[in-house]
Parts: C-alpha cells; structure tokens; sequence
C-alpha cells in the first residue's frame, strides 16, 4: 500500500508527496508536528499540515533568509533569528565570520529536539557556541529588546496559530526599536499567487516603520506555488547599493553574489504589489 502526504495550500489546490516513512507525529503545546520521509523531497518537517522544509530544498528558504541581509549590513555582530527551529537559518548566518553571536529564540521546543534529531544537516549548528537558543516567544522577546541587534530574521511559519502575532504592525515596530541605529530585518512573506493580500499589508507595514523597504523572491518547490517572497526594512543601508564584488563566495548552493541584487528583480505583478 502507498502512503502519500498530501498539503491542502487553498481550499481548492495543494501539493503531495509519496511517503516512505513516518518518524512522528505529535501535538505539541502549540502545534501540531510531523516528521516523515518521503521519495521525492526526503526527511520533512510538517506543521499543523504544511511543509515548513525538507532535505532537498531547504538550502533556498535558509539561504535567502540569512545571506542577502548579512551582506547587505556591513558589520553584523549580533544577530537574532526568531521561529527557525530547524536551525536551517542558523546554520547561515554562522557562515559569516563577523557575527559574534547569533540568538535563536524558537515557541515550540519540540521542534528544536526533532530537528536535531531527524534533520541533523539542517539544525547541526544550534549547539554551536557563538548560538544561544532560548525556548520561548518570539513576540515578547523583540518587545523586551532595546536597540540590542545589528540584524533580526523572522524566520516564521504562515500567518496562522501561534505565528500570526509574527504578522503584525506592532511586531514590526518592535523590532524597529530591538534594532541599533542602522539595523536591518528580513521576514519570509508567503507568495503572491495566493497571499497578495498579505504581501500589500505587510509591505504596507513595514513601510511606515523602515525608511528603507525591499522585496525579494527565490523559489522554494515545497512551499506554496513555489514563489516565495522576502520582505527586509532597513534603517540605514540599501541591499540595492551593495558592492557585489566585496561579497565573497562562500558555500552555498542557491545564493550568490551575482544572485544579490537579481534576486530583487521582481515580476511585474509582484512589482506591482508592492509599489
């Protein structure tokens, strides 16, 4: 008998995947988790239903997330990664020999422990010593930080349960003020073949708090309609008027220095979002 995963990204459309093998499935405190195998993408994390990453793609989401902002900031000592329990973004950001010490702080233990355990690739880093993992919320934490980080990464799930709060003005706020005077942000911000809606209000957001608002996208496959975007507020430095012949090449497999500035280059109807 074939066992397949099947992840509903509408009401009307998702994507499946042919399993091999199911290492858990739990409730956790605040969601529900599984970890499975399957033929074509490998060991998956699952959140209350949706592919949050897998083996094959997973270098996309995490690079994008960490390097383009990294490089963009030219002197990023500490930095913050908020959700990202996989470790994935983590794993990034200790690539860049400047940053001292990055903090993760992850809602859902759980998700740490079966990272590590099931995705040792990808969460490998978290017991790095430059890494302090705090267990908590996200959302209290920018709030009880102070012009305290050079650069904070959402690195959240969709807009539901216990990361809708990842979502709002307020939060973007906060991390305004948990960043020193020429900080950056970067949060994922779903796709635009589905979550326009969401891409225009967080833009919107952001560009109210940030003198400096860009969009960037990369294709993930496993995530909805397999065009993802990226949103970063910057107070002081333009990813736009970054040198890329002063980025290095470093190990990575999707980003790179060429790819920096490419990555900004909207299609026109995202474009268009976000004008």
């Amino acid at each position: 008998m074939e066992l397949w995963y099947t992840e509903k990204q509408t009401e009307s459309y998702g994507i499946t995947a042919k399993v091999k093998e199911t290492f858990v499935t739990e409730k956790t405190d605040f969601q529900d988790l599984a970890m499975i195998d399957t033929e074509e993408f490998g060991r998956m994390l699952v959140l209350d239903g949706m592919v949050m990453t897998t083996i094959k793609d997973e270098f996309v989401y995490h690079e994008m997330v960490a390097h383009p902002a990294l490089y963009t900031h030219p002197n990023p000592k500490h930095v913050l990664v908020v959700g990202g329990g996989d470790g994935g973004v983590i794993r990034e950001v200790l690539k860049h020999p400047q940053v001292e010490k990055a903090v993760l702080v992850e809602i859902d233990g759980k998700v740490i422990e079966y990272s590590k355990k099931y995705l040792p690739e990808i969460a490998g880093e978290l017991d790095n010593p430059r890494v302090e993992v705090i267990v908590g919320d996200g959302f209290m934490h920018i709030h009880e930080a102070k012009d305290k980080y050079d650069v904070v990464m959402v690195d959240s799930t969709e807009p539901v349960g216990p990361a809708a709060p990842l979502f709002e003005r307020g939060f973007y706020q906060g991390i305004f003020e948990a960043l020193k005077e020429d900080g950056i942000f970067v949060a994922q911000t779903d796709n635009p073949w589905f979550k326009a809606d969401l891409i225009q209000k967080v833009n919107k957001d952001v560009k109210e708090i940030f003198p400096i608002v860009r969009v960037f996208a990369a294709n993930v496959p496993t995530y909805p309609s397999g065009l993802w975007t990226f949103t970063m507020g910057s107070k002081k430095h333009d990813p736009l008027e970054v040198d890329e012949t002063q980025i290095p090449e470093i190990n990575t497999k999707y980003y790179s220095p060429r790819l920096h500035k490419a990555a900004f280059v909207l299609p026109k109807f995202v474009e268009d979002l976000v004008k």
